[in-house]
């Protein structure tokens, strides 16, 4: 299996493109999810709050989805996962058809739509992991990296353009792409985890395994804080710029060209990304992603959304990279029956802060002044920069190159 490319590799090519449409249609809701409640309310804490809501769902049921993925079927978690989200962004799209929609519906369908992506994340690794090789996975994540980031590009303008010719579109389109998910899972052959007797110990038994093996692995854990900060920063000047784009009259599909610029330069970076791993070593990697988040910062100086949306392209030009070693080796460290319980707590870890960047954002924007919001946003970076160039675990990170012989635990049976 190791000897196959990943083009010819028929349940990983599978798999990645019910999660290209899938992801594409969540794309295009997530600039409508703040659109619409920008055009019912004008307010964008509120509109933060929806934010606030969709990934909040992921850092409070990543435990739970995590036992469950290393307690049932994957495959069976995945499509029922899909499933309740494309209910839930249906109901939604309802309402809007009606013209029953208020605003306490959107974060609660959020929520929900949030869970399910909570389970789906928790299983898709032993996807992944059951029709790639270890020695592949580094690479298999930069072809899912540039996958996201080519959704990313075209997924807000779409949803944009979707949007201001009716409101209920980039739902529609949304709960419709979890249908061809579904369907890619289903003709996939290879199972999701290897054979694996019940486990039958309590329940705090089973999570406290994860967490110790998390916390056993230095870099693990170092860069599970580390980037789950990072995720702090993101979204909440992702979101920043759509507010900051409305307010200065651009329409919404304008703003989701702005937001795709962000993918764009993404998707470059997945094709860089091979080249990188050869040239740099882990480390390197690593901090110069951190380093990167301070390009925001020249909006302090020169407020313009523009410059904004400049300064936060090297950062995704690194990302690939990043992800590719981060997720790679992550997946390749951990044992299979763990894998579920090990992603679910770096999920949570990596999650529990990201709802706070939309909402504080938001919080920030409608109460302040623009350039205070992204000044904020700037320290960060800069706080977690200097952290991971300093940290001993990033330093002494393990190699890419010899992942099939320090990891022989995790390859598939």
């Amino acid at each position: 299996m190791s000897a196959v490319p990943l083009r010819r590799n028929r349940d990983f090519v599978l798999l990645q493109a019910g999660q290209l449409l899938s992801e594409g249609g969540s794309w295009s809701a997530s600039l409508a999810y703040p659109l619409l409640v920008l055009a019912l309310t004008g307010s964008p804490a509120k509109a933060g709050l929806v934010s606030f809501a969709r990934t909040l769902a992921g850092a409070l049921l990543a435990l739970p989805a995590g036992l469950a993925a290393d307690r049932w079927p994957r495959k069976r978690l995945m499509i029922g996962a899909d499933g309740v989200r494309a209910i839930a962004v249906g109901t939604l799209a309802a309402a809007l058809l009606l013209d029953e929609a208020s605003f306490w519906m959107i974060p609660l369908i959020g929520f929900v739509e949030g869970s399910g992506s909570a389970l789906f994340r928790a299983a898709q690794p032993g996807a992944l992991r059951a029709v790639v090789p270890p020695r592949q996975l580094p690479a298999a994540t930069a072809v899912r990296t540039g996958r996201s980031a080519a959704v990313m590009l075209a997924g807000p303008p779409l949803g944009g353009a979707l949007f201001g010719i009716a409101r209920v579109l980039p739902f529609i389109v949304d709960a419709v792409s979890y249908t061809f998910s579904i369907v890619s899972l289903l003709a996939m052959r290879t199972p999701f985890q290897q054979p694996r007797e019940l486990d039958v110990a309590p329940v705090r038994t089973r999570l406290a395994e994860g967490f110790r093996f998390v916390w056993s692995q230095p870099f693990v854990r170092t860069v599970a804080l580390l980037f789950g900060i990072a995720n702090f920063i993101g979204p909440g000047v992702l979101f920043a710029i759509v507010v900051i784009g409305r307010r200065d009259g651009l329409s919404g599909g304008e703003v989701g060209v702005l937001v795709a610029a962000f993918g764009a330069f993404v998707l470059l970076g997945s094709f860089l990304s091979p080249i990188v791993r050869r040239l740099l070593p882990v480390r390197s990697v690593l901090v110069l992603e951190l380093w990167t988040w301070l390009g925001c910062g020249v909006f302090v100086a020169w407020p313009s959304v523009y410059v904004l949306t400049a300064g936060i392209l090297p950062t995704a030009l690194v990302v690939p990279s990043t992800d590719s070693v981060v997720h790679g080796l992550r997946i390749a460290m951990t044992p299979d029956r763990l894998l579920g319980r090990v992603e679910s707590v770096w999920s949570m870890i990596a999650l529990l802060i990201a709802p706070l960047g939309p909402l504080l954002a938001g919080l920030l924007l409608e109460a302040a002044s623009e350039r205070l919001t992204i000044a904020v946003f700037a320290a960060s970076g800069l706080t977690l920069a200097i952290w991971g160039t300093l940290s001993p675990s990033i330093r002494q990170a393990p190699s890419l190159d010899d992942l099939d012989d320090e990891f022989p635990a995790a390859a598939p049976s």
